[in-house]
């Protein structure tokens, strides 16, 4: 019980850290444990559920789908995952972070619930958002998959529409090392007779054949729904409905019509539950918000913040650097988990960058700075103009004064690679997330 554990009063601190030593595996895929909890707890999700699944593009897909709900007049939670600065950034009621009271109640609740019963982190979180949204009289809430789809703890919830985003390979210790691998596993967010979003422009056949073994209704990008544009503008075209005249998206980023197009597609999948008018869509997409996804800080040198932490994530990333202004150099602070390919991702960015400040991060699944900077020495360019310097750090704060130390107010700094790496920089600048 938590009153044993921590007395009369607790933080929400404290609560992380019992969290954190709960359960043997940081990662441990299953659905049973929490469905047993869950059950317990007995609490009713009386409000419309979008689950949104993929590689990338998830946490863009849910800020705007959130955006433009809010638009729209409804009431909305949003939980995605992981957090960048604070643990309450997972869990938003109506646009805002919930208070720290509102997640320990919950904390509570399930500490009580759940007797012999071994919970992960995740697990944890995903309950107490879930009561959390309960306990807020919401119309729609908009759930991110945190990891795969198929044992992920957010696909208890019985969605009324399910996304996936883009398929490409990561976390292939739990996944699989194949597309076809892990497009079957995200594909078990779709459920029969149910709206099922996929949004890869080339998806692996085993979501189709999945979506039609259980009956989803599947709507494939450029077939059921599409895009197009101008410098300008944009339209959407789905099975019934054309969006036309939009202005283009808040976030900054290459892929971003196809996450704008996942989600209103999604909306025109659900448009007998949700009504949504043309200035939401409009206004919500220009409102919208993402920390840390090609997120550019104003002022000198210019500060470049994406968490891109697979080879998609960062080819996306050097494309959207490509398309910036021109920078004499290119700064890059670097933090990666283990494991992660960190060959190929640091290969698609090499062109780009001419020094790289690699930091140490903690965690046991946390590389090193230097495990990092030999990696980055492997893949430099070959015969380079200038002299391109690597040097390791102990942690991504420590990098990063260094690079703000050696950057001129001309160049550019890149911060990416982890949640792990951005977050400790934006909490460094004071950026509220």
């Amino acid at each position: 019980m938590a009153s044993s554990y921590f007395g009369d009063r607790s933080s929400l601190d404290q609560w992380l850290a019992h969290l954190e030593t709960l359960h043997p595996k940081a990662i441990d895929m299953g659905l049973d444990r929490i469905r047993a909890v869950a059950q317990r707890l007995d609490f009713k999700l009386p409000y419309v559920k979008i689950v949104v699944a993929g590689t990338n593009g998830k946490g863009s897909t849910c800020a705007m789908l959130e955006a433009i709900l809010l638009s729209a007049g409804y009431r909305v939670g949003l939980y995605t995952s992981p957090h960048l600065v604070h643990f309450n950034e997972r869990i938003r009621v109506n646009g805002d972070a919930a208070g720290d009271e509102q997640i320990i109640e919950q904390f509570e609740r399930i500490e009580a619930a759940r007797g012999e019963i071994s919970l992960s982190y995740f697990e944890f979180a995903t309950l107490a958002a879930l009561l959390v949204f309960d306990a807020g009289r919401l119309d729609v809430v908009v759930l991110e998959v945190g990891l795969g789809g198929r044992l992920d703890a957010v696909n208890i919830v019985d969605a009324d529409c399910s996304v996936v985003t883009s398929i490409d390979i990561d976390h292939t210790e739990w996944l699989g090392d194949t597309r076809e691998k892990i497009g079957l596993e995200k594909a078990h967010v779709f459920r029969p007779g149910r709206p099922a979003i996929c949004a890869d422009p080339v998806p692996p056949e085993s979501v189709a054949q999945y979506a039609q073994q259980i009956g989803a209704d599947l709507w494939r990008f450029g077939q059921d729904f599409n895009y197009s544009g101008d410098r300008q503008q944009w339209a959407y075209g789905g099975r019934e409905q054309r969006r036309t005249g939009m202005a283009y998206p808040a976030l900054r980023g290459a892929n971003q019509l196809i996450n704008a197009s996942a989600a209103l597609a999604a909306l025109e999948a659900l448009r007998d539950k949700l009504v949504v008018p043309q200035q939401a869509v409009r206004l919500g997409l220009l409102q919208v918000s993402l920390p840390g996804r090609m997120q550019i800080l104003p002022g000198k040198p210019a500060i470049v913040l994406d968490v891109a932490h697979n080879p998609h994530a960062t080819a996306a990333l050097a494309q959207n650097l490509t398309g910036m202004a021109y920078y004499p150099y290119t700064h890059a602070v670097v933090g990666l988990l283990k494991d992660k390919d960190a060959k190929t991702m640091l290969a698609k960015l090499a062109p780009k960058v001419d020094h790289w400040y690699c930091a140490s991060l903690d965690g046991p699944r946390g590389a090193t700075g230097e495990e990092i900077a030999q990696i980055v020495r492997q893949v430099l360019p070959a015969n380079p103009i200038e002299p391109i310097t690597v040097t390791s750090f102990d942690n991504p704060v420590q990098a990063f004064e260094k690079a703000q130390e050696q950057a001129s107010e001309d160049d550019r700094i890149l911060v990416f690679g982890s949640f792990s790496t951005v977050g400790p920089i934006l909490q460094k600048l004071g950026r509220t997330v």
